[in-house]
């Protein structure tokens, strides 16, 4: 590997086993500062057991794991995942119905899932209203998370990533469950943030193709929990290795900045 200094996520031998059965790796991956990156895999193909990994939320069986410079198991892990961020559907299940879309982005200050455990300042409230309008989401800064639309749900998890100067953002499968309309809309949105130099490394994880936004550099495919590949994308995403992660024959397309897959008949 490079000098791993500089590196914002440094994987090396990780592996993570439940019981007899390895679900993910062994695996070594570096993602570097400026670099966007996709994690392209089908149902049971490690991705979820990634996302803990880097999120901090699951100690590997095997490896070491290095996050912004810091090394899991000599570092206080709480006060690291404060310059996680992360958003999921399980975070999202997680927001109490009646809680604001503001809320909801300045409790990323601490990690927290509620206002009610930590005071924020109105450097804090500003610096959240200030997340919500750099995702287009400032209407729904005194909304009900329960009243929201789930694209619009997305979105102010979006902005909470951004909330506190992150150094790593980790979207596991931002797009699920919206309609096209809203999936488009969020992809746009992600295609912006990722173009942006003061945006920190990302990694977003997806099953589709036409999932992955324009201005992603690099890609990791994974099939049974190792990876098949990785590197940048216009390198390593070929219907050949495609098909091959997915188990089917499939035929890709690059066009307008899009990636667009589909059964090969």
């Amino acid at each position: 590997m490079s000098n791993t200094s500089s590196a914002s996520v440094v994987l090396e031998g990780v592996s993570v086993k439940y019981e007899d059965r390895t679900v993910l790796g062994p695996i070594d991956l570096e993602i570097r500062s400026d670099e966007r990156w996709i994690v392209l895999g089908p149902n049971g193909s490690g991705k979820t057991s990634l996302v803990k990994i880097l999120s901090l939320y699951r100690y590997p069986t095997t490896g070491s794991v290095q996050i912004l410079g810091e090394r899991w198991g000599q570092t206080d892990v709480r006060e690291l995942r404060k310059r996680i961020g992360l958003a999921s559907s399980s975070l999202r299940d997680q927001f109490r119905a009646d809680i604001t879309g503001l809320e909801i982005v300045v409790t990323a200050r601490h990690a927290a899932l509620e206002t009610w455990w930590h005071t924020y300042s109105e450097t804090d409230l500003d610096a959240a209203r200030s997340c919500l309008a750099q995702v287009g989401a400032e209407s729904l800064t005194t909304r009900n998370f329960e009243t929201m639309s789930s694209g619009e749900q997305q979105r102010v998890q979006l902005a909470r990533t951004l909330m506190g100067d992150p150094g790593l953002l980790i979207l596991d499968e931002p797009t699920a469950g919206l309609d096209l309309s809203g999936r488009e809309q969020l992809v746009t949105s992600l295609s912006s943030l990722a173009s942006m130099p003061s945006t920190p490394a990302t990694v977003l994880v997806t099953h589709h193709t036409d999932e992955i936004p324009p201005s992603f550099t690099h890609g990791l495919l994974l099939r049974d929990g190792c990876p098949l590949t990785t590197g940048p994308l216009e390198d390593i995403l070929t219907a050949e290795a495609l098909s091959e992660c997915f188990g089917l024959k499939l035929r890709l397309e690059h066009r307008e900045g899009r990636w667009l897959s589909w059964a090969a008949t």
